[in-house]
């Protein structure tokens, strides 16, 4: 996972985003389209939140401290909490209330509704742009690590990433959803389709809120490696000379560059305690060699308790 990579995605949608949010509601006030108003305090949202996730990647990059001795990587997940909270009420908020107005009838008509077709046609452009950059990231990294492309993005503790993406990939179909609406309100005379697309695009605001949100909190809480990286640095500790078993392996994501790693080690008796002490330096230096994001290494020696013969079983 490259820090450069995640920062290039943000400022590429960052960037879109505050062009598309002033175009957008400037259009949606001409045109007098709820969708079109819709559309612009998405856009404003995702430009603070793309404020919010490029400052987590500043923060989250100082060095480790007395008061913080596994640094600040946690901080990306605290940055990302507070974008979903900022697409949730700056978004879909306003979204579902201005489209619930229009549905009640409460909609003023506009008459430059061109120009609304015309923010909208650069909006496709613009995210579209955005988007890309994000997917060729996710394509890059699935060719690092072998996975299929949704499972890259399902199981990727980079929450960074992760939002530039779910907002990219909001945008554009939030745009069909507002050329629809538009649409169907000049085509039917009725304002209830763009009131209704507005309210659609603020249920898929709640969705990517939701989604973001939840993966924020498991990493903030602490969240493990996934399953195929622990067998992975299972198996090289247990392959280790000197080592007889892992009897328990514990694992936490610091950020998504840094993963600390803890486990109860069984030693053969036959080494003597220096020796193990350089197995388990050996040991050190192959996790990071094999997992590159694997940064603090602790192994706590065990003994391996046999029941006697005369005990009961």
């Amino acid at each position: 996972m490259s820090r450069a990579e995640t920062k290039k995605t943000v400022l590429v949608a960052g960037a879109a985003n505050f062009i598309l949010a002033i175009t957008k509601l400037v259009a949606g006030v001409l045109a007098g389209s709820s969708a079109m108003l819709a559309e612009g305090a998405h856009s404003v949202a995702d430009t603070l939140n793309q404020g919010f996730l490029y400052a987590s990647l500043r923060r989250s990059a100082r060095p480790p401290d007395r008061r913080h001795p596994f640094g600040y990587g946690n901080e990306r997940y605290f940055w990302s909490l507070l974008a979903a909270f900022g697409i949730f009420v700056a978004g879909a908020g306003f979204s579902i209330f201005e489209g619930a107005l229009t549905i009640a009838g409460h909609s003023s008509e506009g008459t430059q509704v061109w120009l609304a077709y015309a923010v909208l046609a650069l909006g496709a452009i613009l995210e579209g742009t955005s988007w890309i950059r994000a997917f060729h990231q996710a394509r890059q990294e699935t060719r690092d690590n072998g996975r299929d492309l949704v499972d890259h993005v399902r199981r990727t503790p980079d929450v960074t990433f992760k939002a530039a993406l779910f907002e990219d990939t909001a945008a554009m179909i939030g745009l069909a959803i507002a050329a629809a609406g538009l649409a169907l309100r000049e085509i039917t005379g009725s304002a209830f389709w763009d009131g209704l697309a507005s309210v659609l695009i603020g249920l898929l605001l709640v969705v990517v809120a939701f989604a973001l949100g939840r993966d924020s909190m498991g990493l903030l809480i602490g969240r493990a490696a996934d399953p195929a990286a622990q067998r992975e640095i299972r198996a090289e500790i247990a392959a280790a000379p000197g080592v007889t078993g892992v009897d328990e392996l514990l694992t936490m994501h610091f950020g998504p560059d840094e993963l600390l790693v803890a486990a109860k080690v069984h030693f053969s008796d036959t080494i003597s305690a220096d020796e193990a002490e350089d197995v388990a330096g050996a040991i050190d230096r192959r996790l990071r060699e094999r997992v590159p994001i694997v940064r603090h290494v602790f192994l706590d020696p065990t003994q391996r308790t046999v029941a006697r013969a005369d005990e009961p079983a």
